[in-house]
């Protein structure tokens, strides 16, 4: 039975070619007690002497053609150590088979008067079928739950052991059970589950019982012992795990949660399980990616990510990754960034060539050297400056890199002809209050100008915030926390739309697969949140209570700001496309004085007053609004003075952290 190189010990004793011929051997010794146990039974074990001279012709050849067709069927290459019912379907249908060939053999010597010493009963034909796959699969299974018990009692550490509850009886919580059933050394001991299903209840499921509903946990808790509860239901909506931890939490337990099941790769591994984070309770669903479509633009070519360190931008660098590319190129300008996130990739993919480059996007010398050593075929431009108020103070640097940036980088990916170039944007370009938002509006216009005499495929792709992006609201907060706050927030009617990083990676590879060229793609970003509730439930995930241990102030809506983003213009005519997360959006092309126009915006970069330079780029973007906001923020700003604010009572150490909307790098 130690047919399994599963242990350290097993691989150093044994050879590999040993434990395989192991494995043969065992399997025909099988196959040959089926065999014989088939005859016995068709004659209640006393074989007439002329039977017994046909078992014995007949057992070599049988015995070979069964391992054959399991051969055939690749049955000697499963791991016994990890059976499943997939395996024993597998080894069903090779049994099955070859026992269809004997019966055609049967039939076929039947009336052949010479051959009747190798016709072999349809009784003992049909007897060995059954037996062959009980004994076949009985050895790999005995097999399995000693490997199992062998791994318990390594694992198996002495301390305190917690009750636990299961929180969804579906696929994940019966993967959770068992994982916790083998692996003592966690010290969990899951004792039922709770199910929404109230025609569960009672029934058992992967070896454990439905106690109840969720609503009904801090009874079931009491009764059961229990002190931790384990969410494992599958991508479960941000309400119900909303429910959930506030039952939890009035019951006093301790509350964990398993990833999506789309976020875990192979079999699950409990260290996967984690704390309740905040994008549980946001909720999205899952992102489906045509695989196929995305692989097909990125297997084989070379891969350029300008501001690959960033938040987008390095995500962008593992998911590509992913895809096996001919090469990929990191252009980033931080050192330190680029170091982490190359050190990231080379460790995850070794096979892939990865070329770090150090480089500013409005270097054009540079990234032209960078173009030509490396001949990119796509071109994701995730480079940008991205902070709303540091810009609107730094208006010069947000033009040079925001649009000529782009500008240069587009310029290049024509020049060497690049097949598709996808750029990365904001929902802040759409009605533009700030200098930021409106110089990715620019920057927009640039790649569907170049888009318009190129044969380069220029797309862009826009969307909201992303959760735990450099310097987006989430950390700050979680800063603040750790203080012991305040959390600052704005305005008590501030709404922002919010995605995942990986998500919002993957959604723009998609999108830059499904391009023709020329369009602005607009991701459905779901239900606006506002950033109040945010601050929230941050605060209760830490365990805290809000407004009793630690206070939110409201300071103010500043130059800029928006209370409401948005995603698209009426003047965008957005369209469905076949990915239910993207939508299209078409802009009138402009005319061609905007390039004189642009230009001489990038003029002033360094030289012209912050004034002059909205100004240019109210020429560019008529709907920018240069006077610090739309109505809207006008109308913010006389409810904030209505609304309880605290500026001189705040500590000086957090005047300077005024939360802003989680932004693009």
């Amino acid at each position: 039975m130690w047919s399994d190189n599963d242990t350290k010990t097993l691989e150093l004793r044994v050879p590999r070619y040993l434990t395989r011929s192991f494995q043969v051997g065992i399997d025909l010794v099988m196959l040959s007690v089926a065999y014989w146990l088939a005859f016995l039974f068709r004659f209640e074990f006393q074989i007439p002497r002329e039977y017994a001279q046909i078992a014995l012709l007949n057992w070599g050849y049988v015995v070979a053609l069964l391992y054959v067709v399991l051969t055939v069927f690749g049955v000697p290459r499963y791991s016994w150590r990890y059976i499943s019912l997939r395996e024993m379907f597998r080894i069903a249908i090779a049994v099955a088979t070859g026992t269809a060939t004997l019966v055609a053999l049967r039939l076929g010597l039947g009336s052949i008067p010479q051959w009747d010493l190798f016709v072999i009963p349809l009784g003992v034909i049909g007897s060995n079928a059954m037996l062959a796959f009980v004994a076949l699969t009985g050895v790999r299974a005995t097999r399995r739950l000693q490997g199992e018990a062998t791994e318990r009692k390594r694992r198996e550490v002495r301390g305190t052991r917690h009750r636990a509850l299961l929180i969804g009886a579906g696929k994940a919580g019966v993967m959770v059970a068992r994982e916790l059933s083998a692996r003592p050394d966690l010290g969990l001991d899951a004792i039922g589950f709770l199910d929404d299903d109230r025609t569960k209840v009672g029934t058992r499921i992967g070896g454990l019982t439905v106690l109840g509903t969720p609503d009904q946990i801090a009874e079931i808790a009491e009764r059961k012992r229990a002190k931790r509860v384990l969410i494992t239901i599958a991508n479960a909506s941000g309400p119900e795990i909303r429910r959930i931890t506030t039952h939890c939490k009035n019951a006093g337990l301790d509350t964990k949660i398993i990833p999506g099941l789309y976020e875990i790769v192979g079999n699950l591994n409990l260290s996967q399980i984690r704390s309740v984070a905040i994008e549980d309770l946001l909720g999205r669903e899952q992102v489906k990616l045509d695989e196929a479509q995305v692989e097909a633009s990125i297997r084989g070519r070379s891969v350029l990510v300008t501001g690959a360190g960033g938040s987008i931008g390095s995500e962008l660098c593992r998911q590509v990754a992913r895809f096996a590319p001919a090469r990929l190129v990191l252009v980033e300008r931080f050192e330190n960034a680029l170091f982490e996130i190359h050190r990231e990739i080379a460790a995850s993919f070794p096979q892939l060539e990865i070329e770090p480059r150090v480089a500013d996007v409005c270097d054009e010398i540079r990234m032209t050297a960078i173009f030509s050593a490396t001949s990119p075929h796509v071109v994701f431009h995730a480079a940008a400056h991205k902070h709303v108020p540091m810009m609107e103070q730094n208006p010069g640097e947000a033009v040079k890199n925001n649009i000529g940036g782009t500008r240069t980088v587009a310029g290049l990916a024509d020049r060497f002809g690049v097949a598709q170039f996808i750029m990365v944007s904001t929902d802040k370009a759409v009605n533009p209050s700030s200098v930021m938002g409106a110089t990715k509006r620019v920057a927009e216009i640039v790649c569907q100008t170049r888009e318009q005499r190129s044969k380069t495929r220029f797309v862009t792709v826009r969307f909201g915030n992303v959760l735990g992006s450099n310097g987006s609201v989430i950390p700050i907060f979680k800063e603040q926390i750790a203080r012991g706050g305040p959390l600052t927030v704005t305005h008590p009617d501030m709404q922002r739309y919010f995605m995942t990083i990986p998500e919002a990676a993957q959604l723009v590879m998609q999108a830059g697969a499904m391009g023709q060229g020329g369009e602005i793609f607009i991701l459905d970003m779901g239900s606006p949140v506002k950033i109040v509730d945010l601050a929230r439930d941050l605060i209760t995930l830490s365990g805290l209570r809000p407004d009793d241990d630690i206070k939110i102030e409201f300071t103010g809506v500043r130059p800029g700001e928006k209370l409401f983003e948005e995603l698209s213009t009426s003047a965008e005519d957005a369209d469905k496309t076949k990915h239910p997360k993207i939508f299209i959006g078409r802009i009138a092309p402009r005319p061609d004085e905007v390039v004189a126009d642009i230009e001489r915006l990038l003029g002033l970069a360094d030289s012209g007053s912050a004034e002059e330079l909205r100004i240019g780029l109210q020429r560019i973007v008529p709907e920018y609004v240069t006077n610090g906001g739309t109505q809207q923020s006008k109308q913010a700003e006389q409810a904030t003075q209505a609304t309880p604010s605290s500026h001189s009572s705040r500590s000086s150490g957090t005047n300077d952290v005024l939360p802003e909307q989680p932004t693009i790098n």
